[in-house]
């Protein structure tokens, strides 16, 4: 349960922090021993500006797969250039010419390359900074403007965009909770723990980890006067769920006490998992 004080009175008197939601999964999928997501119905610094285009930035485009290409750069002896991750994809024959691609380094080309400003992909999103060439990539990793992926489990959703979007998606397709002005989803799958088969619930926010620290939730699921519960900080949507998953971050349930709570002749595993979100001070 939520800690108490102010905080607690907070989530007592408004009724749009409360989480009630019910999981229905087939026995054959509660037998499942692997570790397939199973799907349920729950759901560095850069200068401010425009940079200079010119040819050189088209000549660092790998012509196989179109990516800018980042050292080494390949050439063959005709001087037609691709990236090192497509060098091995054109089993070592330049896709231009056909020539024998061997080891020849385009020093030039890495070396101009350096000169170069570029902006992050993300511009179309937000972000309008610009960066030098070979520090592009890590900017991007950490971009804040980078696109969310839907929080769904595994590759079942490949949907991603900017919070509103995700938003809207969810609503439509998933399940998403409106709490003190911010967006929440429960996630629920069904994994090995070693060799024992679980099942674990976890809250996802929609923001990133400094967000999502503002906020604690718990969660509850039991039946014939026995429960388990947990209480937590809500996990940003930037994190993978293999990753929360891998990290037990969440309400974890052994399949046979998951099978007990269910009841009747346990042909359908069926639970009902009821939460509080509440605001940290």
């Amino acid at each position: 349960m939520a800690p108490g004080g102010s905080a607690l009175k907070e989530v007592l008197e408004s009724t749009s922090t409360g989480m009630d939601y019910e999981v229905k999964i087939a026995k054959a999928e509660a037998n499942n021993n692997n570790n397939k997501p199973t799907k349920s119905g729950i759901a560095g610094s850069g200068k401010y500006g425009m940079h200079s285009n010119n040819g050189v930035y088209e000549l660092l485009e790998c012509p196989v797969c179109t990516n800018l290409m980042y050292p080494p750069i390949h050439q063959c002896p005709n001087g037609h250039t691709l990236c090192s991750n497509c060098k091995a994809r054109v089993q070592n024959t330049c896709p231009t010419c056909r020539y024998e691609l061997g080891n020849i380094r385009c020093l030039a080309l890495e070396k101009v390359a350096e000169s170069l400003e570029v902006p992050c992909r993300y511009q179309s999103l937000g972000c309008h900074d610009i960066f030098p060439y070979y520090s592009k990539l890590k900017h991007e990793q950490h971009c804040r403007f980078r696109p969310y992926a839907c929080p769904y489990a595994g590759s079942e959703c490949s949907v991603t965009g900017d919070i509103p979007t995700l938003v809207v998606h969810l609503k439509d397709d998933h399940k998403v909770f409106n709490c003190f002005g911010r967006q929440f989803c429960l996630h629920f799958e069904a994994f090995q723990l070693g060799m024992a088969p679980v099942y674990m619930a976890f809250l996802r926010f929609m923001g990133d980890e400094n967000e999502s620290k503002k906020f604690s939730y718990s969660l509850e699921v039991g039946a014939h006067g026995r429960k388990l519960t947990w209480q937590g900080i809500p996990r940003s949507i930037r994190d993978s769920h293999r990753k929360v998953r891998d990290s037990q971050d969440g309400l974890i349930i052994p399949r046979n006490l998951a099978l007990y709570f269910s009841g009747g002749d346990r042909q359908e595993l069926k639970l009902r998992v009821t939460g509080r979100i509440w605001k940290e001070e």
